[in-house]
């Protein structure tokens, strides 16, 4: 089952901020986060937030996919009747899932439409949908382009059938490689695939081979996670009776100097410490919206928004979700307000994987004892560390989250 949400604090019924969240709205980057939970199957490791039409059957929820998009668009004029009438461009629209592709084409158009009309879109807007490789078709691809889509991330995740079925990824090896030439084709610019690494079973050269596959696709971005086991997964069960092997953190390590080696040759350069990109315009913008603490709205079932310091999220079930948009009231089910102290930690544990960086002036007397050492052992950039900012290394990239807790105990 998807993972739970926190707890946090009651959100007033109509979802009103305190004066100090919108107090900076407009000078920080916006942008929108539209969640899509449906998903044709579910993968074995999975355990966002989605649901199968089976499961939403099975618990007797009316929660249509036909409606959905018209749920969505509600809980956008909400959004704007909450923001009140500050002028906001929105930068990035990023819709995630699930399989946002499930719905019709003109479902997303309708959405990414409603965000136009309520807040308006930056004149450089970044628009991007995720999509599994069997849910498009070159007719589907030129219509979310005409609609004003233009940007896709197509979950590749390996070119390897046995890797594929043992993580119950659906598509046809070579689909994912088809799709980015059928992007290219309706005129999309930027194109991601997402890989996975470390799955039980796979071995170095089928790394290579998936690597190799994204690579002469041609996107011009490449996402590579390495596997995380997560509770209450089906994948986590069929370790722990045995089935499968547990892949442990050398090979994960040696994993990502296989990856690192392919794309750096291949003319991507990372960015942030599980992504590349051939430019900095290819570079996802709203990701770097998250990690650089700006504002966004989060919509759909599940969602998490951050505005001004204030954190909040959606009611996980598509149901729950409904009912109260229908009741003309917020969908939000929690919410919390961030202590400086707490922003300052988000911003050293965000920030450090990007390229850039974070600034030492962010890090605490022991977290900047910690930076030195770090340096000392070849984790931190000597150049970047004397102007001023920690910044990892390759070897720190492998102990990212090592060296981000000695940052911030």
């Amino acid at each position: 089952m998807p993972s739970a949400l926190p707890d946090g604090e009651p959100v007033p019924s109509d979802g009103s901020l305190p004066d100090h969240a919108l107090a900076g709205l407009g000078r920080r980057p916006f942008g929108f986060y539209v969640h899509v939970p449906y998903c044709a199957t579910r993968c074995g490791y999975c355990d966002f937030n989605t649901y199968t039409a089976t499961e939403l059957r099975s618990s007797g929820a009316v929660a249509s996919q036909e409606t959905y998009a018209d749920n969505l668009i509600a809980e956008i004029r909400h959004a704007r009747r909450v923001l009140g009438d500050a002028e906001l461009p929105v930068r990035t629209v990023f819709l995630g899932g699930g399989t946002p592709t499930l719905l019709p084409a003109r479902d997303l158009v309708r959405m990414l439409a409603a965000i136009r009309d309520e807040f308006g879109l930056a004149a450089d807007a970044e628009v991007t949908t995720e999509a599994n490789p069997e849910s498009v078709n070159p007719a589907y691809l030129a219509e979310l382009r005409e609609g004003g889509y233009n940007r896709l991330s197509f979950g590749m995740q390996s070119a390897r059938p046995h890797v594929l079925t043992l993580l119950d990824r659906h598509h046809t090896p070579g689909r994912p490689e088809a799709c980015v030439a059928e992007a290219r084709a309706e005129g999309f610019e930027h194109v991601n695939l997402d890989l996975i690494y470390g799955t039980p079973g796979e071995s170095d050269d089928d790394w290579r081979a998936s690597l190799d596959a994204a690579i002469g696709a041609g996107p011009d971005h490449v996402s590579a996670y390495s596997l995380i086991v997560e509770d209450g997964t089906k994948l986590a069960a069929r370790i722990k009776r045995g089935e499968l092997p547990m892949v442990d953190d050398d090979v994960h390590a040696d994993r990502y100097l296989i990856a690192e080696e392919a794309l750096s040759a291949a003319g991507y350069s990372w960015y942030e410490v599980s992504n590349w990109a051939t430019t900095d315009a290819g570079r996802c913008r709203h990701n770097e919206l998250y990690w650089t603490g700006a504002d966004w709205w989060g919509a759909g079932p599940g969602a998490h928004s951050h505005v001004g310091g204030v954190r909040w999220w959606n009611a996980k079930h598509p149901a729950a979700y409904a009912q109260a948009l229908a009741e003309r009231r917020t969908p939000a089910q929690g919410r919390e307000v961030l202590p400086d102290e707490d922003r300052r930690v988000e911003r050293i544990l965000l920030e450090l994987r990007l390229r850039e960086g974070c600034p030492l002036s962010l890090l605490a007397a022991d977290g900047r004892r910690a930076a030195e050492r770090a340096l000392a052992d070849g984790l931190l950039d000597a150049g970047a560390f004397g102007a001023g900012r920690a910044r990892l290394t390759l070897q720190g990239r492998l102990l990212a989250d090592a060296v981000v807790r000695d940052l911030v105990d």
